[in-house]
C-alpha cells in the first residue's frame, strides 16, 4: 500500500496562458521588451498614489497595446496593492451573474505566474448567489489574461489577482455586485475593468460614439452612460454591435462610486489609428484612471443647500407617501454630487419638541438622497413605537437628520476619538457598530467602547477586535 505524507502539498492548480501566441507572443523575452515598448511611449505620464481603478482595453497587443499602456503608467510601480480585483466581461458564456474564479492557485503567462486570491473570490462566492463559479468563463476568456504581462512588468510586485468576468443586464444584479465589491474598493486595494469599447463601426462612426461614450464615463453617472449606449445602440450606425463590450464591468465599478473620485480620460484609438488598410470595420479603444480623492471623514462637509434638499426630499418622500406616489427621484447635478455619496443616515421627527418617529440605516450601500427619503417614510409610518403620521400633522412636524460621514479604515485604535466618531468593526462575515452618540450615553473608556461593540454587537468577542477590520465616522446632525 502506498503511503502519502500527511505534510504532502497539492500541486497548485494553474490557468494555462491560453492567449500567448493569440493576442500577444508566447516568447518572454520579446514580450517583455514589446510591453515595455508601450509603457516607454508613455513615460512622461503623471504616477499617482491614489489610483482606485482603471479601465483598460484587453484586444491584440498589436491594436490596443498603446492605449493600455497609457494607463498602467499612472500607477506607481512602488506602490503595495493587497489584491487586485480583475473585472471583465464574457465573450464566450452568458452567465446571468458574475463567475469568480475560485479554483486555481495561478494564472499563468509567459512571464511567470500571477497568484489568485482563491479565499477571497470563494468569499464572494459563499456571500451572494449572484456570484458564481463556471469554468467555461474563464477557460478561454482573453479579457483578464491580457492584462497580466502589463501588471507584471509596470509593478515591482504583484499582488494576488480576484478574477471576475461579469455577464448580465439585470441591473438589480449589477447593483448587489457592487454592494459585495464595495467593502474592498479602498486604498489597499486596485480594481482593473477590462473592456474595448466601439466594435465594427466605420473609422468616423467610432470616433462620434466612442466620444459619447467616454464623455458619459467621465460624468460618473451610471444612468446617463446606460442611456448613452443606448442612445447610440438607436442611432443606426453601421455596423454597430456595441458601444462597450465592458458595459456591465464599467457599470459595476460606476455604482461604487461617490463624490470621492475623479475621473481622468488618458487616451483613446481605434484600431483604424493603427491599420490604415480598413477604416470600414474599427474597434475602439479607451483608457481611464479613477482617482481616490484624499480626504477624511472630517473633509466630507453638507452645505446649508445640500441640508436644506435633504430636509426638504425628507418631506417630499412623506407627501408623496401620504399621497400613496411613489417617492420623487430629486435633480442632482451629477452622479458625483455629494448627495449620491454612499453612507447611512437616520431621519427623526419631532412634535411639539417630543419624538414623534425615528429609523435609520446604518451601511454604504445606497445614494445619501435615497436613505434619507426611505429613512423618513419609515420614521413617519414603521417606527412601532407611533402611530403613522397623518396628513395633518405635517405642519407640526420637524425633521432632524443625521448623515453619518463615510467610513474611514484605522489602523490603531489611537485613531478613534471617544464621542466625535463611531467605530464599525469587520472580520469575516461578522460585523458590528456602535453611533458617535452611544458614548454620551454611557461612561465607557475607549477600549471599553470599542470591547462592548465587539462583543455585543459584531458577536466577536471582547477582543475580537484586536485582528478585525476597523473603520471610524462621524454623525452630521441637522
Amino acid at each position: 500500500m502506498m503511503m502519502t505524507s500527511c505534510n504532502e502539498q497539492k500541486t497548485p492548480v494553474v490557468r494555462p496562458a491560453t492567449q500567448a501566441n493569440r493576442f500577444y507572443t508566447s516568447n518572454p523575452e520579446e514580450l517583455s521588451q514589446e510591453v515595455d515598448s508601450f509603457l516607454t511611449l508613455h513615460s512622461n505620464k503623471t504616477t499617482y498614489q491614489n489610483v482606485a481603478a482603471l479601465i483598460v482595453p484587453h484586444a491584440g497587443y498589436y491594436f490596443s497595446g498603446n492605449v493600455a499602456a497609457s494607463a498602467y503608467m499612472t500607477l506607481d510601480p512602488k506602490k503595495s496593492y493587497k489584491r487586485i480585483f480583475l473585472l471583465g466581461p464574457s465573450h464566450h458564456e452568458w452567465l446571468n451573474g458574475a463567475s469568480v474564479n475560485s479554483k486555481v492557485d495561478y494564472y499563468a503567462t509567459p512571464l511567470g505566474n500571477v497568484k489568485v486570491d482563491r479565499e477571497t473570490a470563494q468569499q464572494l462566492i459563499d456571500t451572494d448567489s449572484v456570484f458564481s463559479y463556471k469554468a467555461a468563463a474563464h477557460a478561454q476568456e482573453h479579457c483578464l489574461e491580457v492584462q497580466l504581462p502589463f501588471l507584471q512588468r509596470r509593478l515591482n510586485e504583484v499582488p494576488p489577482i480576484v478574477p471576475i468576468i461579469i455577464s448580465t443586464n439585470d441591473y438589480s444584479k449589477l447593483k448587489r455586485m457592487a454592494e459585495m465589491l464595495r467593502p474592498y474598493f479602498t486604498d489597499d486595494y486596485l480594481f482593473i475593468i477590462s473592456s474595448d469599447f466601439s466594435h465594427y463601426p466605420s473609422y468616423e462612426d467610432a470616433y462620434e460614439v466612442d466620444t459619447k461614450t467616454g464623455k458619459a464615463i467621465e460624468t460618473g453617472d451610471v444612468e446617463q452612460l446606460i442611456a448613452t449606449i443606448e442612445n447610440n445602440a438607436e442611432s443606426g450606425k453601421r455596423n454597430l454591435a456595441t458601444s462597450a463590450c465592458g458595459e456591465f464591468p464599467i457599470i459595476t465599478l460606476m455604482l461604487m462610486l461617490n463624490h470621492n473620485y475623479e475621473i481622468k480620460h488618458l487616451m483613446y484609438q481605434n484600431s483604424g489609428d493603427i491599420d490604415n488598410h480598413d477604416h470600414s470595420r474599427v474597434v475602439g479603444y479607451h483608457a481611464f484612471a479613477f482617482l481616490r480623492k484624499q480626504t477624511s471623514e472630517s473633509e466630507f462637509t453638507l452645505t446649508d443647500a445640500d441640508k436644506k434638499q435633504l430636509k426638504e426630499i425628507a418631506l417630499q418622500s412623506i407627501k408623496d407617501s401620504l399621497d400613496s406616489k411613489p417617492i420623487a427621484r430629486p435633480t442632482l447635478h451629477s452622479q458625483l454630487s455629494i448627495l449620491n455619496s454612499k453612507c447611512g443616515a437616520f431621519v427623526s421627527l419631532h412634535k411639539f419638541g417630543r419624538l414623534r418617529g425615528c429609523i435609520g440605516h446604518f451601511g454604504e450601500d445606497y445614494p445619501l438622497h435615497e436613505i434619507v427619503a426611505e429613512m423618513a417614510c419609515a420614521a413617519a409610518f414603521e417606527d412601532p413605537r407611533f402611530t403613522p403620521v397623518t396628513r395633518e400633522e405635517l405642519d407640526d412636524i420637524d425633521i432632524e437628520i443625521s448623515v453619518l460621514t463615510p467610513m474611514r479604515r484605522i489602523q490603531s485604535i489611537d485613531e478613534f476619538e471617544l464621542h466625535r466618531h463611531g467605530i464599525y468593526i469587520r472580520k469575516g462575515f461578522r460585523s458590528g457598530t456602535f453611533l458617535p452618540q452611544v458614548a454620551d450615553e454611557v461612561n465607557w473608556t475607549k477600549e471599553e467602547f470599542i470591547g462592548h461593540c465587539s462583543q455585543d454587537k459584531a458577536g466577536l468577542g471582547w477582543d475580537g477586535w484586536r485582528d478585525a477590520e476597523l473603520y471610524v465616522y462621524e454623525a452630521i446632525v441637522f
